[in-house]
């Protein structure tokens, strides 16, 4: 059987974590695609920054998937297994606010993953830089885009340009490309060296622009309108909807942080979907500063971005959200207005008739309405697409049958398989044996013809 090489990553991510088991053959370490996820399991409850009154309790959670890990890796390649876990803009936050509780939190996670018998190789927070640049590299190794083998077993660089990549977790959004353009913020640039190429490329995270802080933001600029008191209107959910909100739950972030107001947070305000598209655009911009900007050109927070340029794959809850406009609203998105139609779709249904559409998603479907104006604002006054660029971003969530992700970029990167240099590939060895096997053949062929040809000649012969 093939020899095959395993290795384990948790995503740890702010609203939960997910783990991932890789598989490649060994002897092809170094090809590029040749990795693929053998499978994965989604940790019940909470994101592990959630954990941060009961650290213990954050070890524990990991328990059922890694278990999982045990069937689903071979016994004997347990102890040969890289295993890394990897924390996002959730524990970012939580490092912010109390230093003491992530690290509490980590080392609680540490002390589970180390009683595996896996080859642990650490728990860490990535930085968002990290997230954007290794989202990037999973998919344009997946894609192929970096090298591959010709049927000789050299190694062909593809000349393909690279895919742009852009994420949408539940408490920041990375988006990397490949540019020519000069980086007029040397804190967004990222050189990277793959297989002998030098790729120039830009990454930004942005902090609290995920999904579920985005959420908590918006509350907080409709509470701040609404003045806070007990029963206030809010345009972005659906006619029919409404929740009691304790302001806890709100201002319990760095994201909200500056907003919070001077009444008790054990305060509980009564909120009604007014179903109103048009007001709710406006309460979405004011979550971006498109004013302020020290260089030649910004996306949005004075945060200077090139012009978005090739191809883009945009993943996680960029796919969710997408894919809720085309499955659940059945509209096809392709241009920017095709967004913003549906996003005014959305927000003009009563919770009824959303309810009708979708009744087993219940949970996030008051949200769809915001978030597709979110998505919508960002892509195109935020990162600037336009009606010919925006029909470059495919919104997936896999490729093949493995998902698009920060974590095998992750594993890649530590695993040293992407390597910098080309590698030195078994191109003399295989092209010998090439070489060898195409002689036999044409020698073997002409042997062939020549007995014919002697066999025809004899038989003629004898007819005579």
């Amino acid at each position: 059987p093939l020899c095959l090489q395993y290795g384990i990553v948790l995503d740890a991510g702010s609203s939960h974590t997910a783990m991932f088991v890789y598989k490649w053959p060994a002897d092809k370490e170094n090809d590029t695609g040749v990795v693929s996820e053998h499978s994965m399991c989604d940790v019940e409850g909470p994101g592990i920054s959630s954990y941060n009154t009961n650290p213990l309790g954050a070890g524990q959670s990991l328990v059922h998937c890694l278990n999982q890990a045990l069937k689903d890796v071979p016994t004997e390649k347990h102890v040969s297994t890289p295993l890394y876990l990897g924390a996002t803009a959730g524990m970012r936050l939580l490092n912010i606010i109390n230093r003491q509780a992530s690290d509490a939190v980590l080392s609680a996670v540490t002390d589970k993953l180390k009683s595996y018998p896996f080859d642990f190789r650490g728990a860490k927070i990535l930085s968002g830089e990290e997230e954007g640049v290794f989202g990037w590299v999973t998919a344009n190794y997946l894609l192929e885009n970096f090298i591959k083998r010709g049927w000789l077993g050299e190694w062909i660089q593809p000349k393909k340009t690279t895919l742009g990549a852009m994420d949408l977790g539940g408490a920041s959004t990375q988006i990397t490309f490949e540019t020519k353009e000069t980086i007029e913020n040397p804190q967004n640039e990222v050189m990277l060296k793959l297989y002998g190429q030098v790729y120039k490329v830009y990454t930004h995270s942005f902090l609290c622009y995920g999904r579920d802080q985005v959420l908590r933001r918006l509350l907080s600029k409709i509470l701040q309108a609404g003045n806070y008191q007990a029963t206030i209107s809010n345009p972005c959910w659906p006619i029919g909807y409404q929740k009691n909100l304790s302001l806890s739950s709100i201002y319990d972030t760095p994201c909200t942080e500056k907003e919070k107001p001077s009444i008790p947070l054990s305060t509980s305000i009564t909120m009604v979907g007014t179903s109103n598209g048009n007001l709710c655009v406006l309460y979405v911009n004011k979550l971006f500063n498109f004013t302020a900007c020290p260089y030649s050109r910004c996306s949005f927070d004075g945060i200077f971005q090139p012009d978005v340029s090739g191809n883009f794959i945009a993943f996680s809850a960029f796919f969710y959200t997408v894919d809720f406009i085309q499955t659940v609203m059945g509209r096809l998105v392709r241009l920017p207005s095709d967004l913003k139609d549906a996003a005014e779709a959305i927000c003009a249904s009563t919770w009824s008739e959303l309810l009708q559409k979708a009744p087993q998603m219940e949970k996030r479907l008051p949200d769809y309405c915001a978030i597709s104006m979110f998505v919508y604002l960002l892509t195109t006054k935020g990162y600037n697409f336009n009606n010919h660029s925006f029909p470059n971003i495919a919104f997936q969530k896999k490729a093949g049958e493995t998902s698009i992700g920060w974590a095998l970029g992750y594993m890649l990167n530590l695993t040293n398989m992407v390597p910098a240099e080309e590698p030195a590939s078994h191109k003399s060895l295989l092209y010998n044996n090439w070489v060898i096997l195409i002689l036999l053949f044409v020698f073997t062929t002409l042997t062939a013809l020549v007995t014919a040809v002697c066999l025809l000649r004899r038989s003629k012969s004898s007819a005579i």
